[in-house]
């Protein structure tokens, strides 16, 4: 049986020590950390699942950690990961999968403001919907959005794919609706499968840049605004 940390009226660095201790011999559940902000930061493996509510800055710098949140997570949840895997069950908050290099993160629930901002390469997939800014600046990786989103969706996109079920009320400096290939439907279904997610691959849309210079004004016919479809696709 795995070990069980009850971190209630326990500060970060008594919680991070015992976690690490308790790591060398399997598998961790942690209860009582939705107070602790910065927990499991910078591990390189092992398995947490938290029961319950995690604090802010949850599985930060994450280095190939499986972590699993039961309940809702704060802000900024696997900030700068570069490797593993961070699950919340419930929601999350602003800047969710923020700056991260690689690995995935899963957020069954909504996603705040700013989620997978400036991703590097991670696989960032919401199962509801996300606040406005989702995707500025994103490098690599995949946004997928099993919901709606909010203002700026995917502003100033550098590389990397949105794939949004619902409507957005925006799109962002240089993107652009694509067509759905094959690839797009095949990846999309592994990963609603592979985290238990509802969903039709068939019915999400597909974002990209406009241009390889997000930066200069591009050209482009009327902005694609509240009803989040191509204009091709309204009838």
């Amino acid at each position: 049986m795995s070990p069980v940390l009850n971190a209630k009226n326990k500060d970060l660095r008594a919680t991070s020590t015992a976690v690490k201790g308790a790591l060398a011999s399997g598998p961790v559940t942690i209860r009582h950390a939705a107070h602790l902000h910065g927990l499991c930061a910078g591990l390189k493996a092992g398995q947490i699942t938290i029961e319950g509510d995690g604090g802010d800055y949850l599985g930060t710098l994450n280095d190939g950690a499986e972590i699993h949140v039961t309940g809702h997570a704060g802000q900024y949840l696997a900030d700068n990961m570069t490797r593993g895997c961070v699950v919340a069950d419930g929601n999350a908050g602003y800047g969710a999968g923020a700056y991260c290099y690689g690995g995935t993160v899963v957020v069954k629930g909504d996603a705040g403001s700013f989620t997978a901002v400036m991703n590097k390469g991670a696989v960032i997939v919401i199962g509801g919907s996300v606040g406005d800014e989702a995707a500025t600046y994103m490098l690599s990786g995949d946004l997928v959005i099993g919901g709606n989103a909010g203002k700026n969706l995917g502003n100033y996109l550098i590389r990397g794919n949105i794939y949004i079920a619902g409507t957005w009320e925006s799109l962002g400096h240089n993107t652009r609706p694509e067509e759905m290939e094959p690839e797009d439907l095949t990846k999309l279904r592994g990963y609603l499968e592979q985290y238990g997610l509802q969903g039709d691959p068939a019915k999400f849309k597909k974002i990209v840049r406009l241009s390889e210079k997000p930066f200069y004004k591009a050209t482009e016919p009327a902005r694609l605004k509240a009803a989040g479809q191509p204009e091709c696709a309204r009838s």
